[in-house]
């Protein structure tokens, strides 16, 4: 009989993928972990536990069936396994690469709770789909029937694009409208290469192209196109725009030169990384060569900021957080990634302002933990009379992100949102009050992660399938 593959745990440590060492990755924009070698990644799948009750599973908001998966690398059948993955998941390879497995599906492992450590789910996940596509295994959609029914989606995201594959997948005619130059969304332009390279967000790109979706880039809806016009143009509207505006901080000197936002500081650096032509790079603006950056934020934004600051050449970089270490919201692995590549972090202070018309420091407040909120969470108190200034030449505000207001950008009144600015939807058909109109991802449900996007696109288009058949069924009788 041959060896059961599976269950090595007591015998097998955890082991994830090598990390390059801080002082040679810190210098380019490459992702940091190598990948598996086919035996290594068997053996780490082998550790799962195929439990009855799979809580890596059910704490993974697309409910990929990941013990099968796992089983099957441990078994060497990496297109079987590559297949179950993709069957529940439009982009594996990108989730297993920023995912914040920490805190879903490892965070869950069964194993880990006996104290064996969890299984390294995401590494083995990133292996099995960089594996697929080294072998010719991912395909375009090729519908067996082209349908009629079409479909405009706002928002090239990862939300857009997973209901633009599977639409595509069941031959709907699927055009896909964003603001930018290229797909992707934050994909692209938001996350750092050192944590998703591009290559691997422009194949998806070029796959779905190749499967027929049809792309309108450089679109921004409500000037080159009317919100209405994509209606009369299409059966079904799914409003993917996820959201892009910044939230401000209220305080003295906040518009002073050398305050930037997150979100233009991380596109910038990755249109350099593209081979773009950037203004506001190359003059200084949003770049941190040879300068003291803080980045006021804990979330995982803000460890994108912080740690894109370094590989630019930054002399210093600090993380300014008004919670400690145990509060913050980023992933904690990205926090450990973030000081072993030389980034301070200042728990407990909070930014009061700024001094210089051209920024030259942060004006800060001490702070403590108090009694918890509606949440849970231990509310920041100020410490008075502890307030001192830190030096900075460039200060990147990462606090967060809120809805543009779409009603009035993009002249419809009708549609209704919620008080948080968000679009009101269903969260199960996804469908707003407007017929045939749906939204999906942050747009939605406000910021949150890629993973969830992917979940309420591919909901999204089942739902929109849904409609087009009982319709189908009316017209039939």
């Amino acid at each position: 009989m041959a060896k059961q593959p599976m269950l090595k745990f007591v015998d097998v440590e955890r082991d994830m993928p090598e990390k390059r060492p801080p002082n040679l990755r810190s210098h380019d924009f490459n992702e940091i972990y190598a990948e598996y070698a086919r035996e290594k990644a068997a053996e780490q799948a082998g550790r799962c536990s195929q439990c009855g009750v799979p809580y890596c599973q059910s704490h993974c908001p697309l409910h990929n069936n990941i013990p099968d998966w796992l089983r099957l690398t441990a078994e060497g059948r990496l297109q079987e396994a590559y297949e179950l993955s993709q069957a529940t998941n439009t982009f594996p390879e990108i989730c297993g690469r920023i995912c914040p497995q920490d805190r879903l599906c490892e965070g869950n492992c069964v194993i880990e709770q006996s104290g064996h450590g969890t299984v390294t789910i995401g590494s083995v996940e990133k292996y099995i789909t960089d594996t697929a596509w080294e072998n010719g295994w991912v395909k375009p959609a090729n519908p067996k029937v082209e349908r009629e029914e079409s479909v405009g989606i706002i928002g090239a995201g990862p939300g857009g694009l997973a209901a633009a594959d599977l639409l595509r997948r069941e031959g709907v005619q699927v055009t896909v409208y964003d603001r930018y130059d290229r797909g992707g969304g934050l994909l692209t332009y938001g996350i750092p290469g050192f944590k998703l390279e591009k290559d691997v967000v422009m194949k998806r790109m070029e796959q779905l192209e190749q499967g027929g979706v049809t792309f309108r880039l450089n679109c921004n809806v409500g000037e080159d196109i009317s919100f209405e016009e994509i209606r009369d143009t299409h059966d079904a509207v799914l409003i993917a725009t996820g959201v892009y505006k910044s939230r401000d901080l209220p305080a003295p000197g906040v518009g002073a030169d050398g305050i930037v936002r997150a979100i233009d500081f991380l596109t910038a650096s990755n249109k350099k990384s593209f081979g773009d032509s950037v203004p506001e790079f190359d003059n200084g603006e949003l770049n941190a060569e040879g300068k003291r950056v803080v980045v006021i934020g804990g979330g995982d934004t803000a460890m994108d900021c912080v740690r894109t600051a370094v590989r630019q050449g930054a002399t210093s970089v600090k993380c300014l957080y008004r919670r400690d270490r145990a509060n913050m919201p980023g992933s904690q692995r990205e926090v450990a990634n973030a000081e072993e590549e030389g980034v301070e972090f200042v728990w407990l202070t909070a930014p009061k302002g700024f001094v210089g018309d051209q920024v030259s420091g942060v004006m800060v407040s001490r702070m403590r933990l108090g009694a918890p909120d509606a949440t849970g969470r231990q509310t920041p108190e100020l410490i008075e009379g502890a307030d001192y200034t830190e030096d900075a030449d460039l200060v990147v505000m990462a606090l967060g992100f809120e809805p543009e207001e779409l009603p009035a950008l993009w002249n419809v009144p009708e549609l209704e949102v919620t008080r948080w600015g968000t679009v009101k939807a269903d969260f199960q058909t996804h469908e707003t009050n407007l017929p045939g109109v749906y939204a999906c991802g942050d747009i939605q449900r406000g910021a949150s992660l890629v993973v969830w996007a992917i979940r309420d696109g591919r909901e999204a288009a089942e739902a929109m399938l849904d409609q087009f058949a009982a319709k189908g069924q009316i017209a039939a009788e």
